[in-house]
């Protein structure tokens, strides 16, 4: 019996076909197509022993349908249970648990909430003001003021002063932010990760946006000390399909964006070679997945223990 791999994308034009028919041309008893999804009843299995997600965190009902394939059993690239709760904040503080380096980071109260929330009530658990005397102190100057759930360099600020930040803030609405060090760095680089064993490190312009293929960019030493730290990240996560970012500052790569389970996959970004190696290792890992005995649901862990 065939075992099924179904991809969940949005606009994705690029990667999707390109996954689809590599899969399918190995011919190795899996197969690969787009998930097609109607009303979805509880505790039916789904049809798929793999799903990799590329959209849910914009489609909630996407999300809602992956854990549940993931509790019967599918299994979904990412855990959309950790994708739930991952933050920017819990990133850096894993980092640091972890022993690789990362930017000083905090995590700032909301300036703004929902219209019922009382500010005399709702949050009296909350100090004020804020201890930005504090806060500057920490992370020094200039700093980095992002949302602690976004990603794309969307929200993302570099501040010069108390003043900029102050500013910044202000505009930030419902985001939760975090402040960061900024790491001024001599290298930049983006990993991308897939199934916990394999990381391709990119030379990469964030300025620019752009990759470059330089195989001389980084020493062995430094390279082999960053794919160390990556697996580190990635394997704490739980994350089978991830970018990790390093600004290396002096011969010290400091992780400093993780928080990526839909890491960008298109072939005008990434250029031909870095595509093919995605696409290849991608196929890799969903065969190897796909063929893996599927887990049964584990209700006795809820359970009551009675003694």
């Amino acid at each position: 019996m065939e075992q099924k791999i179904g991809l969940l994308v949005g606009r994705e034009w690029s990667f999707p076909p390109a996954f689809i028919e590599e899969v399918n041309r190995r011919q190795t008893g899996v197969v690969a197509e787009y998930v097609s999804l109607d009303i979805t009843r509880m505790g039916v299995p789904g049809e798929y022993a793999v799903i990799i997600d590329r959209i849910s965190h914009e489609v909630g009902f996407y999300r809602a349908y992956l854990k549940h394939a993931s509790l019967l059993g599918t299994k979904v690239v990412n855990n959309p249970f950790m994708w739930s709760a991952d933050d920017k904040f819990f990133d850096a503080s894993l980092a640091t648990v972890l022993g690789v380096a990362s930017p000083k980071t905090v995590v700032l109260p909301n300036k703004d909430y929902i219209p019922t929330i009382s500010h005399s009530e709702s949050l009296r658990n909350l100090k004020y003001p804020i201890d930005w005397k504090g806060a500057i102190e920490y992370v020094g100057l200039p700093c980095v003021l992002k949302d602690a759930h976004g990603g794309g360099w969307r929200d993302v600020y570099i501040c010069h002063s108390l003043e900029d930040v102050m500013r910044d803030y202000n505009e930030s609405g419902l985001l939760t932010m975090v402040l960061q060090e900024f790491i001024e760095w001599d290298k930049y680089i983006r990993c991308l990760c897939l199934g916990q064993e394999d990381v391709l490190p990119m030379q990469y312009d964030p300025k620019a946006r752009r990759y470059i293929d330089d195989d001389s960019y980084l020493s062995p030493p430094l390279r082999k000390r960053i794919i160390d730290d990556a697996l580190k990240l990635v394997r704490a996560l739980g994350y089978d399909m991830n970018s990790v970012e390093f600004a290396v500052r002096g011969d010290v790569p400091y992780a400093i964006d993780f928080m990526n389970p839909a890491p960008d996959m298109d072939i005008n970004s990434l250029t031909r070679p870095f595509f093919d190696w995605t696409v290849q290792h991608m196929a890799d890992m969903a065969i190897r997945m796909a063929q893996a005995p599927r887990t049964p649901p584990q209700p006795a862990k809820f359970a009551t223990v009675r003694g």
